[in-house]
């Protein structure tokens, strides 16, 4: 396998001023992230500290392996979205427990009480999908006090899925483990209700259906958080608890006994030395443009993620405008798909062929998307492009090797589903923070809509308003901008975070030693692919 042979001069004029668009990109993005880290005001932290708990981020940090990393998930989750801020009231990710690949999650105790506000409810439910698709074990870190209570029609219907999905990774016989730190009440009792394992802090944790107000109410029955649902009652008497932890620090090495002695997946570990690319990730910045309209040869991005930067090429001299080959990342195979321009009829069958190769020799698949969409047009329209975007689209929707998607540039119309968008669930799916996602482009959007006031004005026997036509146009250019940014599609969890270019390589070696972790199976068939 040949390494690619970059061509890329970084002292041009146009990479200098790529990259330095790039990295203001960049610092925005860290500007949010810094306010998704966010874990409650000083008051209510240093109340936290002086109780002697830990804080979110410290108890993962704590439960990890030392040197682990730990790929964080959704952080952005509800950014620009009224509720509790970006990320909501959860930290979540995935590390190294034990030695063992596991998905953590725990409330941000300290920030509204935990509450669970609608972005939050939505995180977690995606989180689900993940430990469910790459069969991980789930550790929570507990400290809620429950659903948002002015927000509980939009949280109390789907709020029962995550309670549901733990019974299900159960059967499926994924473990999940919970370490009640401070109040679980209401429906969130039921976390640590259903988990396999449950460790509850001595003093801290709270765990009742109802608190002793509402018992009051109810049943006129007077209690205390303690006598009605403290940890020493449920490890003692009501059983609802299996570990009665002495404190915060003794419940986190609970966990990690309970880790070490579990069944999980074997995971697949490269055995050979990992070769790092022989081009700078820095360099990415420099070859991407952040307006999505100037196109750059995806060969360079291949070039500075894979092993090597080697990349053997499948059929290199056919279908130019998708870029498809067989390459390593940190040791591990994978079969890369990614767009050099819009998608014609021999893009789609060259896509095809190659999903169905990678699904016969069980190899995962990338998809670095930048795509303007099906090429349109009569000759397009008599050559076939339905019948034969149709077959990708096919080819990706019956894939079942995992498959990973960035979405490193434009992602419009139909070519966000060729090329494995959110609608046909990924197992990762990151976004650079130059991404535009949306059904077409503001100026297309925008003009299509014109040309169709126009027709309208004409067929009614009137005369186009041409200020109104402007100013319409002009809002719905803003409109459309605003609301395919990669900010509106994280906030909204059309992906699982915005990620800085440069750490590509980084959380795709995550992605697929978590995707190894069960062993890949492919497709032996797929659907009817119309001729």
């Amino acid at each position: 396998m040949q390494p690619i042979k970059s061509r890329v001069n970084p002292n041009s004029a146009t990479f200098k001023s790529n990259h330095e668009q790039m990295l203001k990109l960049v610092a925005e993005l860290e500007a949010k992230l810094e306010k998704s880290r966010f874990q409650g005001s000083d008051k209510h932290t240093g109340k936290a500290l002086s109780q002697g708990k830990l804080l979110a981020r410290d108890r993962i940090e704590l439960l990890l392996d030392e040197d682990s990393p730990f790929m964080e998930l959704l952080p952005l989750a509800g950014l620009g979205l009224e509720g509790f801020g970006p990320g909501g009231t959860t930290v979540a990710g995935i590390g190294l427990v034990s030695g063992k690949i596991a998905l953590i999650v725990a409330n941000v105790g300290s920030n509204k009480g935990g509450a669970i506000d609608y972005a939050t409810l939505q995180k977690g439910i995606r989180i689900g999908e993940i430990a469910m698709e790459n069969r991980l074990p789930v550790i929570n870190l507990v400290e809620s006090a429950g659903a948002n209570l002015p927000e509980q029609e939009k949280i109390f219907n789907y709020g029962g899925i995550t309670f549901r999905e733990i019974t299900r990774r159960s059967k499926a016989g994924l473990t999940t483990i919970s370490v009640v730190f401070g109040n679980s009440t209401a429906g969130g009792a039921y976390i640590p209700g259903m988990s396999d394992y449950t460790v509850m802090v001595k003093g801290q944790a709270k765990v009742f259906l109802a608190g002793p107000p509402l018992v009051k109410m109810a049943t006129n029955e007077i209690t205390d958080d303690e006598s009605l649902g403290g940890a020493e009652m449920h490890s003692k008497i009501s059983g609802v608890s299996d570990y009665l932890a002495q404190n915060e620090a003794d419940g986190i090495r609970l966990a990690r006994e309970i880790m070490s002695f579990i069944e999980s997946d074997d995971a697949f570990v490269p055995s050979k030395a990992i070769e790092e690319p022989k081009y700078s990730a820095e360099e990415i910045l420099g070859i991407v443009n952040p307006d999505t309209k100037i196109p750059y040869d995806i060969r360079e991005v291949i070039a500075r993620i894979t092993d090597g930067s080697r990349f053997h090429e499948f059929k290199a001299e056919y279908g130019s405008t998708l870029v498809t080959g067989f390459a390593e990342i940190h040791g591990y195979k994978i079969g890369i798909l990614g767009n050099n321009g819009v998608l014609f009829s021999e893009s789609a069958n060259k896509g095809t062929q190659f999903i169905q190769l990678c699904n016969r020799s069980r190899i995962p698949l990338l998809f670095l998307q930048n795509i303007t969409g099906f090429m349109v047009g009569r000759k397009y329209e008599e050559g076939g492009i339905i019948k034969n975007g149709a077959k990708l689209i096919n080819a990706v929707s019956n894939s079942e090797v995992p498959a990973i998607t960035i979405m490193v540039g434009a992602s419009y119309g139909a070519g966000n589903y060729a090329m494995s968008g959110r609608a046909y669930q990924p197992r990762f799916l990151f976004s650079w923070p130059n991404a535009k996602i949306a059904v077409m482009g503001p100026d297309q959007l925008a003009g299509v809509m014109e040309i169709i006031q126009r027709q309208a004005a004409e067929s009614a026997g009137a005369s186009y308003d041409e200020e109104m036509g402007k100013q319409m146009r002009e809002y719905m250019m803003k409109e459309v901008a605003q609301k395919s940014s990669s900010w509106f599609s994280t906030g909204n969890l059309w992906d699982d975070g915005i990620i800085d270019p440069r750490d590509t390589r980084s959380f795709l070696g995550i992605c697929l030693s978590v995707v190894n972790h069960s062993p890949i199976k492919g497709a032996t068939s797929f659907g009817v692919f119309r001729e």
